[in-house]
């Protein structure tokens, strides 16, 4: 895999880049930019490219709804330099604008998902957008994992490297898939299911995996403890799991009441009303140490449902993590969102991977479709 950097800013110059981009960024309700992480982590390639002279196209999808406009985003754009929004993907308006575009310059095309055949990697679609440029750079590691026209059809058209983003990504995640011992991971969020193949991976390269979110329910359910109104995945953990010596689960649980309440339990003494939001005190003063003397720390998926204001004990992850001298990388979409709101620095807290479902597609497998295709 090339990246950009590795050709001389006299080959960038005056050639038009197609930069597929990952500024799916989240939206308020008037309809605004709500956080800008994602954006101010792939700026740093656009900026790069536009410094040499090259004529910057991004291309990105946001949110789900295929008639969502990306035009909010452009509008964040302008805190951090001039872009050209323009309202159109492969026809005449595109061309046009692509045919214009000067040195240095930056434009962003429409949400490139309003095109069916981007997520049917059609053919045609992909020889449109590639002749809308000269050379093809791919920084949209949160979505490498989808088989999609700009993600793969593209590149196979035109010269293609990966961007600054891609590169730091593959770089953080390779070595969190071969962690410096004693090493740590913790792995939140739902669907039991789909998160086993990498907790059994994890284990095998990990001195002590920690389980959290919903899938800590999957285990005290598998154990046969009771987990009231709490959110169970359609598959639990088998012995092979709960059995392993390097597996850690909550010791005790922070339980929601349906008057709202909130208590911290023992996971036996979950009643048929509770529903669990959280860990507790004693799960984060057992996690400590382990935290304390790791030289590796992976992190995916916060404590708790903290969009329902359950931060405290995430944010006490985060403390603690941000102590520690260990490498670390940290990622998913709540994960950051969750540590955000606890206001600690960023810095303090290693690499912050932009992927969620990617990365842990890449820790497990050791590639994905977009980055395969820049090989």
């Amino acid at each position: 895999m090339r990246c950009i950097d590795e050709i001389s800013a006299s080959e960038l110059k005056g050639k038009r880049v197609l930069l597929r981009a990952d500024f799916n960024l989240p939206l308020d309700e008037s309809g605004e930019v709500a956080g800008i992480f994602r954006l101010k982590q792939g700026w740093k390639t656009v900026q790069y490219l536009a410094e040499r002279g090259a004529r910057v196209i991004i291309v990105s999808h946001i949110g789900q709804d295929p008639e969502q406009s990306i035009e909010p985003v452009a509008r964040a754009i302008q805190k951090f330099g001039k872009v050209v929004f323009v309202p159109d993907l492969v026809g005449a308006p595109a061309q046009d604008a692509a045919k214009a575009i000067k040195d240095g310059e930056v434009m962003l095309l429409e949400n490139v998902r309003r095109d069916p055949r981007e997520t049917e990697n059609d053919e045609a679609f992909a020889k449109g957008l590639a002749s809308l440029a000269d050379i093809y750079v791919n920084d949209s590691f949160a979505v490498d994992h989808r088989k999609h026209a700009s993600l793969v059809g593209v590149p196979k058209l035109l010269p293609r490297y990966a961007g600054l983003l891609v590169r730091d990504e593959v770089k953080a995640i390779d070595a969190a898939r071969t962690p410096l011992s004693p090493s740590f991971a913790i792995l939140g969020g739902a669907k039991f299911e789909s998160k086993a193949p990498l907790i059994k991976l994890l284990l095998e390269k990990y001195d002590h995996v920690f389980v959290t979110g919903a899938l800590a329910n999957d285990v005290f359910k598998a154990r046969g403890l009771p987990v009231g109104r709490s959110l169970i995945s359609k598959e639990l953990p088998d012995a092979s799991i709960l059995q392993h010596p390097n597996f850690l689960a909550p010791v005790d649980v922070t339980v929601e009441r349906p008057d709202g309440q909130s208590h911290v339990k023992k996971p036996q003494d979950i009643e048929a009303e509770d529903k669990i939001v959280d860990i507790g005190p004693d799960t984060v003063a057992m996690l400590a140490p382990h935290i304390a003397s790791a030289k590796f720390i992976l992190w995916a998926g916060p404590t708790g449902m903290y969009e329902n204001g359950y931060i405290h004990y995430t944010q006490g992850i985060a403390e603690l993590i941000a102590k520690s001298d260990a490498q670390k990388v940290i990622g998913g979409g709540d994960t950051i969102a969750a540590i955000e709101k606890t206001g600690i620095a960023q810095e303090n807290l290693g690499f912050l991977s932009t992927g969620g479902g990617a990365m842990l597609e890449y820790l497990l497998k050791g590639t994905l479709p977009g980055i395969e295709v820049l090989s």
